[in-house]
């Protein structure tokens, strides 16, 4: 990738420092803090969408991944500039006090987050103006070190069937790792309680009908390593997860891609055995061109807000 230089960005009137940007973030991939900054400004229109309102924390490697000197980031910075919007949130579970978060609203927050080598943005599933009310439930699928690629698409489409036989369309997209996020956009009237329910009640059906693919068993050290492990515990206030298009802090600088369920199809007739280099094909070098050709995948899936209340009513008569 071409390396930036520039010793501040002009954005929307504002201007925004850079600084070190020839800073090696991925030695293995020479990907510098500059190529960070630069694939950031090149998926701002899609990325944007997903981060507005929402609490971000950032994942900030400032000497690259290999370095010892990383952290997540909740609280903003003090040396925040005064246009970067903020929220100041009650303690969340596990907190003893409050925390001012940064909110990426606009394309020259996202370019000041990038130039702290935030490599990874993780986002809250709700927003504002009501940070109670989440806008999805996640359904983390994270596969074992020896769990094929079939297997895992096996298990993501089989939460699609099981949602799509009680009417509901979820979407589905990577982690940047070596699994998939498949995510149930909501209505905006259901509390976490209500969303966590919804995430255990549709795990617990898929793991019963697919009990070869799948655990639910929360140890690590327990977990089947050809297995996909469904966490569905990811959802509650304060809780994050990748936001779509979030770049990784791994070999070879991944993205959490949105997909269309086509591509999940296609990664259940491979015979990988494992999934972590079908999972690198979306990367800062190449996401940016797929954008450029197709746009954003979910939007052009269409993610549509749901109510439960009916598909409750179905589970219910067909899962039980």
């Amino acid at each position: 990738m071409t390396k930036a230089v520039a010793a501040a960005a002009h954005v929307d009137g504002r201007v925004v420092p850079l600084t070190n940007q020839d800073k090696v973030l991925f030695p293995r991939d020479g990907y510098t803090k500059g190529d960070l900054v630069a694939y950031y400004r090149a998926v701002a229109p899609v990325i944007l969408p997903y981060l507005r309102g929402a609490p971000l924390t950032l994942e900030r490697y400032p000497d690259g991944i290999d370095a010892t000197r990383a952290f997540w980031e909740k609280q903003i910075p003090r040396y925040a500039p005064d246009w970067v919007a903020r929220v100041a949130t009650e303690p969340s579970t596990g907190e003893k006090r409050k925390v001012t978060f940064t909110v990426c609203d606009d394309e020259a927050t996202l370019v000041w987050v990038a130039n702290l080598a935030a490599i990874a943005l993780h986002i809250w599933t709700s927003r504002l103006p009501d940070l109670d009310r989440p806008e999805l439930v996640l359904f983390d699928l994270d596969p074992g070190e020896r769990c094929p690629l079939a297997r895992l698409a096996r298990v993501a489409l089989a939460f699609r069937d099981e949602l799509a036989a009680i009417g509901l369309h979820p979407l589905v997209k990577t982690t940047g790792g070596m699994g998939l996020h498949v995510v149930l956009p909501l209505a905006p009237h259901y509390d976490y309680e209500q969303a966590k329910g919804v995430a255990e009640l549709v795990a617990r059906r898929v793991n019963g009908v697919l009990p070869a693919d799948t655990t639910l068993q929360r140890a690590v050290a327990k977990r089947p390593e050809d297995r996909v492990y469904l966490d569905w515990v990811q959802v509650g206030r304060g809780k994050t997860y990748a936001a779509p298009f979030s770049v990784r802090a791994r070999d070879g600088a991944p993205v959490s891609m949105p997909l269309a369920w086509a591509e999940v199809e296609a990664m259940g007739r491979k015979r990988a055995p494992e999934t972590t280099r079908e999972m690198r094909r979306w990367t800062i070098a190449t996401v940016p061109k797929l954008i450029a050709a197709g746009g954003d995948p979910w939007q052009n899936e269409g993610w549509k807000p749901q109510p439960l209340e009916s598909a409750l009513t179905r589970a219910r008569s067909l899962w039980e």
